[in-house]
Protein backbone atom coordinates (compact mmCIF):
# COMPACT_ATOMS: atom_id res chain seq x y z
CA UNK A 1 0.00 0.00 0.00
CA UNK A 2 0.96 3.32 -0.92
CA UNK A 3 1.54 6.56 1.24
CA UNK A 4 2.52 7.01 4.95
CA UNK A 5 0.42 5.65 7.77
CA UNK A 6 -0.35 6.95 11.19
CA UNK A 7 -1.25 4.86 13.84
CA UNK A 8 -4.60 4.92 16.02
CA UNK A 9 -3.57 2.36 18.53
CA UNK A 10 -2.61 -1.10 17.45
CA UNK A 11 -5.10 -2.16 15.02
CA UNK A 12 -6.00 0.83 13.04
CA UNK A 13 -4.13 3.15 10.42
CA UNK A 14 -4.52 6.03 8.07
CA UNK A 15 -2.72 6.86 4.93
CA UNK A 16 -3.01 10.27 2.92
CA UNK A 17 -3.37 9.88 -0.61
CA UNK A 18 -3.66 13.74 -1.74
CA UNK A 19 -7.17 14.63 -0.36
CA UNK A 20 -8.24 11.16 -0.01
CA UNK A 21 -7.58 9.22 3.58
CA UNK A 22 -7.93 5.54 3.82
CA UNK A 23 -8.70 4.37 7.00
CA UNK A 24 -7.26 0.52 7.42
CA UNK A 25 -8.53 -1.80 9.48
CA UNK A 26 -5.37 -3.82 10.76
CA UNK A 27 -5.82 -6.43 12.82
CA UNK A 28 -5.40 -9.51 10.31
CA UNK A 29 -4.96 -12.05 13.18
CA UNK A 30 -8.96 -11.65 14.10
CA UNK A 31 -9.75 -10.82 10.46
CA UNK A 32 -10.43 -7.41 11.49
CA UNK A 33 -13.15 -8.26 14.73
CA UNK A 34 -13.77 -5.49 16.66
CA UNK A 35 -12.37 -5.47 20.33
CA UNK A 36 -12.64 -3.05 22.97
CA UNK A 37 -9.20 -1.37 21.90
CA UNK A 38 -9.94 -1.38 18.32
CA UNK A 39 -13.64 0.28 18.36
CA UNK A 40 -11.54 3.18 20.00
CA UNK A 41 -8.90 3.51 17.46
CA UNK A 42 -11.76 3.58 15.05
CA UNK A 43 -13.34 6.13 16.81
CA UNK A 44 -10.23 8.08 17.18
CA UNK A 45 -9.02 8.15 14.06
CA UNK A 46 -12.43 9.55 12.66
CA UNK A 47 -12.38 11.64 15.26
CA UNK A 48 -9.00 12.82 13.90
CA UNK A 49 -10.14 13.03 10.30
CA UNK A 50 -13.60 14.88 10.78
CA UNK A 51 -11.45 17.68 12.23
CA UNK A 52 -9.10 17.81 8.92
CA UNK A 53 -10.26 19.69 6.44
CA UNK A 54 -7.70 18.68 4.14
CA UNK A 55 -9.82 15.37 3.71
CA UNK A 56 -11.88 15.61 0.94
CA UNK A 57 -13.19 11.97 1.04
CA UNK A 58 -12.60 8.98 3.41
CA UNK A 59 -11.90 5.31 2.30
CA UNK A 60 -12.31 2.65 4.82
CA UNK A 61 -9.84 -0.47 4.05
CA UNK A 62 -9.15 -3.34 5.27
CA UNK A 63 -5.24 -5.23 5.14
CA UNK A 64 -6.74 -8.73 5.63
CA UNK A 65 -6.85 -11.02 2.64
CA UNK A 66 -9.99 -12.68 3.20
CA UNK A 67 -11.81 -10.11 5.44
CA UNK A 68 -13.67 -6.71 5.77
CA UNK A 69 -14.42 -7.07 9.37
CA UNK A 70 -16.02 -10.43 10.83
CA UNK A 71 -17.96 -8.24 13.39
CA UNK A 72 -17.80 -7.86 16.82
CA UNK A 73 -14.87 -9.40 18.98
CA UNK A 74 -17.07 -12.66 20.54
CA UNK A 75 -14.34 -14.30 22.04
CA UNK A 76 -13.63 -11.01 24.03
CA UNK A 77 -17.07 -10.55 24.51
CA UNK A 78 -17.58 -14.47 26.01
CA UNK A 79 -15.65 -13.23 29.19
CA UNK A 80 -17.41 -10.25 29.76
CA UNK A 81 -19.42 -9.72 33.29
CA UNK A 82 -22.78 -8.42 32.28
CA UNK A 83 -21.28 -5.14 34.31
CA UNK A 84 -18.17 -4.83 31.54
CA UNK A 85 -20.48 -5.14 28.60
CA UNK A 86 -22.95 -2.58 30.04
CA UNK A 87 -19.30 -0.59 30.47
CA UNK A 88 -18.44 -1.49 26.86
CA UNK A 89 -21.25 -0.63 24.91
CA UNK A 90 -20.43 2.84 24.45
CA UNK A 91 -17.37 2.21 23.03
CA UNK A 92 -18.69 0.23 20.55
CA UNK A 93 -20.93 2.63 19.55
CA UNK A 94 -18.68 5.17 19.18
CA UNK A 95 -16.98 3.24 16.83
CA UNK A 96 -19.55 2.82 14.48
CA UNK A 97 -21.39 6.21 14.74
CA UNK A 98 -17.48 7.78 14.43
CA UNK A 99 -17.76 6.27 10.55
CA UNK A 100 -21.13 7.03 10.20
CA UNK A 101 -20.76 10.88 11.46
CA UNK A 102 -17.92 11.45 9.14
CA UNK A 103 -18.63 14.84 7.39
CA UNK A 104 -17.20 14.16 4.11
CA UNK A 105 -18.31 11.19 1.51
CA UNK A 106 -16.66 8.13 2.44
CA UNK A 107 -16.69 4.81 0.79
CA UNK A 108 -15.95 1.04 2.43
CA UNK A 109 -13.82 -1.17 0.39
CA UNK A 110 -14.84 -4.44 0.50
CA UNK A 111 -13.77 -7.69 0.21
CA UNK A 112 -14.15 -11.47 1.85
CA UNK A 113 -15.99 -11.35 4.74
CA UNK A 114 -18.64 -8.20 5.26
CA UNK A 115 -20.25 -9.66 8.83
CA UNK A 116 -22.34 -8.31 12.19
CA UNK A 117 -20.56 -5.28 12.91
CA UNK A 118 -18.57 -5.48 9.99
CA UNK A 119 -20.89 -4.85 7.66
CA UNK A 120 -22.31 -2.54 9.62
CA UNK A 121 -19.22 -0.63 9.49
CA UNK A 122 -19.24 -0.48 5.98
CA UNK A 123 -23.57 0.54 5.75
CA UNK A 124 -22.40 3.51 7.81
CA UNK A 125 -20.27 4.95 4.83
CA UNK A 126 -21.79 6.85 1.93
CA UNK A 127 -21.10 4.23 -0.73
CA UNK A 128 -19.97 0.22 -0.66
CA UNK A 129 -17.44 -1.22 -3.22
CA UNK A 130 -17.31 -5.08 -3.22
CA UNK A 131 -15.58 -7.25 -5.44
CA UNK A 132 -16.57 -10.88 -6.35
CA UNK A 133 -15.59 -12.63 -2.94
CA UNK A 134 -17.71 -10.39 -0.60
CA UNK A 135 -19.99 -12.38 1.52
CA UNK A 136 -22.07 -9.74 3.70
CA UNK A 137 -24.72 -10.02 6.25
CA UNK A 138 -26.32 -9.29 9.71
CA UNK A 139 -26.01 -12.83 11.83
CA UNK A 140 -26.44 -11.26 15.06
CA UNK A 141 -30.36 -13.06 15.63
CA UNK A 142 -28.07 -16.28 15.76
CA UNK A 143 -26.09 -15.64 18.92
CA UNK A 144 -28.88 -14.09 21.21
CA UNK A 145 -28.77 -10.25 19.91
CA UNK A 146 -29.80 -7.99 17.39
CA UNK A 147 -27.53 -5.36 15.13
CA UNK A 148 -26.10 -3.04 17.22
CA UNK A 149 -23.76 -1.22 15.41
CA UNK A 150 -26.91 1.11 13.67
CA UNK A 151 -27.58 -2.13 11.07
CA UNK A 152 -31.50 -2.35 11.81
CA UNK A 153 -31.46 1.64 10.68
CA UNK A 154 -29.34 1.97 8.23
CA UNK A 155 -30.48 -1.77 6.32
CA UNK A 156 -34.01 -0.45 5.88
CA UNK A 157 -32.79 2.62 4.57
CA UNK A 158 -31.18 1.10 2.09
CA UNK A 159 -32.91 -1.57 0.98
CA UNK A 160 -36.11 -1.18 2.45
CA UNK A 161 -37.99 -2.26 5.11
CA UNK A 162 -39.37 -5.88 4.53
CA UNK A 163 -35.84 -6.63 2.27
CA UNK A 164 -33.93 -5.45 5.78
CA UNK A 165 -36.83 -7.59 7.87
CA UNK A 166 -35.91 -10.57 5.68
CA UNK A 167 -32.05 -10.32 5.88
CA UNK A 168 -31.85 -9.63 9.66
CA UNK A 169 -34.27 -12.37 10.88
CA UNK A 170 -33.16 -15.08 8.37
CA UNK A 171 -29.51 -13.92 10.03
CA UNK A 172 -28.31 -15.41 6.83
CA UNK A 173 -25.04 -14.53 4.60
CA UNK A 174 -25.11 -13.11 0.79
CA UNK A 175 -22.60 -13.70 -1.46
CA UNK A 176 -20.93 -10.81 -3.34
CA UNK A 177 -23.80 -11.08 -7.18
CA UNK A 178 -27.00 -11.20 -4.57
CA UNK A 179 -25.34 -8.75 -2.61
CA UNK A 180 -25.29 -6.35 -5.61
CA UNK A 181 -28.56 -6.83 -7.13
CA UNK A 182 -30.74 -6.64 -3.65
CA UNK A 183 -28.51 -3.25 -3.29
CA UNK A 184 -26.29 -4.11 -0.17
CA UNK A 185 -23.36 -3.07 -2.15
CA UNK A 186 -23.06 -0.46 -4.89
CA UNK A 187 -20.31 -1.32 -7.35
CA UNK A 188 -19.65 -4.91 -8.16
CA UNK A 189 -15.77 -5.05 -8.83
CA UNK A 190 -13.28 -8.36 -10.09
CA UNK A 191 -11.47 -10.32 -7.16
CA UNK A 192 -8.87 -8.63 -5.45
CA UNK A 193 -10.23 -4.78 -7.25
CA UNK A 194 -12.29 -3.53 -3.78
CA UNK A 195 -9.49 -1.02 -2.39
CA UNK A 196 -8.10 0.08 -5.67
CA UNK A 197 -11.57 0.56 -7.42
CA UNK A 198 -12.82 2.53 -4.19
CA UNK A 199 -9.46 4.89 -4.20
CA UNK A 200 -10.10 5.81 -7.66
CA UNK A 201 -13.51 6.81 -7.41
CA UNK A 202 -12.85 8.75 -4.37
CA UNK A 203 -9.96 10.15 -6.19
CA UNK A 204 -12.49 11.27 -9.01
CA UNK A 205 -14.89 12.61 -5.78
CA UNK A 206 -12.31 14.63 -4.26
CA UNK A 207 -11.75 16.46 -7.27
CA UNK A 208 -15.11 18.41 -6.61
CA UNK A 209 -15.82 21.20 -4.35
CA UNK A 210 -14.95 20.02 -0.31
CA UNK A 211 -17.01 22.53 0.65
CA UNK A 212 -19.66 21.23 -1.72
CA UNK A 213 -19.41 17.84 -1.34
CA UNK A 214 -19.58 18.48 3.00
CA UNK A 215 -22.73 20.19 2.67
CA UNK A 216 -24.09 17.94 -0.04
CA UNK A 217 -23.67 14.69 2.86
CA UNK A 218 -25.70 16.74 5.49
CA UNK A 219 -28.02 17.75 2.79
CA UNK A 220 -29.10 14.22 1.93
CA UNK A 221 -28.46 12.69 5.71
CA UNK A 222 -30.40 15.37 7.84
CA UNK A 223 -33.22 15.47 4.90
CA UNK A 224 -33.54 11.73 4.69
CA UNK A 225 -36.60 10.78 6.06
CA UNK A 226 -38.63 14.26 6.43
CA UNK A 227 -41.15 15.04 4.55
CA UNK A 228 -40.47 17.08 1.19
CA UNK A 229 -41.38 20.13 2.17
CA UNK A 230 -39.15 19.86 5.34
CA UNK A 231 -36.25 18.15 3.30
CA UNK A 232 -36.26 21.37 0.89
CA UNK A 233 -35.54 23.60 4.00
CA UNK A 234 -33.27 21.29 5.02
CA UNK A 235 -31.38 21.38 1.31
CA UNK A 236 -32.08 25.63 1.46
CA UNK A 237 -30.15 25.78 4.93
CA UNK A 238 -27.33 23.83 3.37
CA UNK A 239 -27.76 25.68 -0.10
CA UNK A 240 -27.03 29.26 1.81
CA UNK A 241 -23.82 27.96 3.80
CA UNK A 242 -22.59 27.41 0.37
CA UNK A 243 -23.43 29.83 -1.70
CA UNK A 244 -21.55 32.62 -0.25
CA UNK A 245 -17.90 30.59 0.07
CA UNK A 246 -14.49 31.08 -1.49
CA UNK A 247 -15.45 27.47 -3.21
CA UNK A 248 -18.48 28.24 -5.16
CA UNK A 249 -16.60 31.78 -6.07
CA UNK A 250 -13.59 30.24 -7.63
CA UNK A 251 -16.29 27.18 -9.35
CA UNK A 252 -17.98 29.63 -11.01
CA UNK A 253 -14.80 31.87 -11.74
CA UNK A 254 -13.14 28.50 -13.40
CA UNK A 255 -16.29 27.51 -14.96
CA UNK A 256 -16.38 30.79 -17.45
CA UNK A 257 -12.09 30.72 -17.46
CA UNK A 258 -12.52 27.04 -18.53
CA UNK A 259 -10.20 25.72 -16.50
CA UNK A 260 -9.84 23.54 -13.77
CA UNK A 261 -10.52 24.81 -9.93
CA UNK A 262 -8.27 25.09 -7.52
CA UNK A 263 -10.95 25.10 -4.20
CA UNK A 264 -9.82 27.15 -1.36
CA UNK A 265 -11.73 24.71 0.70
CA UNK A 266 -13.76 27.11 2.62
Amino acid sequence: MTGEQERFGEFVGVRRHGYVAELVLDRPKAMNAVSTDMARSIAAACDALGADPGVRVTAVTSSHERAFCVGADLKERNSFTDAELVRQRPVARGAYTGVLELPMPTIAAVHGFALGGGFELALACDLIVADRTAVVGLPEVSVGVIPGGGGTQLLPRRVGAARAAELVFTARRVEAAEAAALGLVDQLVDAGQDREEALALAARIAGNSPVGLRAAKRAMRLGHGLDLRAGLEVEDAAWRSVAFSGDRAEGVAAFNEKRAPQWPGE
